[in-house]
């Protein structure tokens, strides 16, 4: 089976030694993505719900670019620094999973990289 990098300057770059997103067959893994604006590096911190559209956004793009697309998403892990807002979460991510309903886990973590509210990973399938 192939293995393939996926980068795309339509999202942030990453901020460690990893890539965007690894492509394994028909499979795709993207990895962790932050609220990062990739026109201009800088984080969307204005709100909890900004950061949450631009880290979808961010995944959304990466997705595009491994030949997969949100719809095609299988599996989503989600890291937030407070559960509490785990309702407005929800309301967010309808928008962009509404019917593709992917397998989910979401958990609260003590802290995520530069200080961020939240950050998402997804594994997809990438339609033949």
């Amino acid at each position: 089976m192939s293995r393939s990098i996926i980068y795309t300057s339509k999202a942030p770059p990453p901020v460690g030694p990893y890539s965007q997103a690894v492509r394994s067959g028909n499979m795709l893994f993207v990895s962790g993505q932050i609220a990062l604006d990739p026109e201009n590096g800088e984080l969307v911190i204005n709100s909890f719900s900004e950061q949450c559209h631009r880290v979808l956004l961010n995944l959304e793009m990466i997705l595009k670019e491994g030949g997969s697309s949100i719809q095609n998403v299988l599996k989503v892990t989600i890291y937030m620094k407070n559960i509490a807002q785990f309702h407005e979460l929800n309301e967010i991510y309808s928008e962009y999973f509404y019917d593709s309903k992917p397998a989910r886990a979401c958990v609260e973590v003590s802290a995520l990289p530069k200080g961020v509210a939240v950050e998402m990973d997804a594994i997809a399938e990438i339609p033949s």
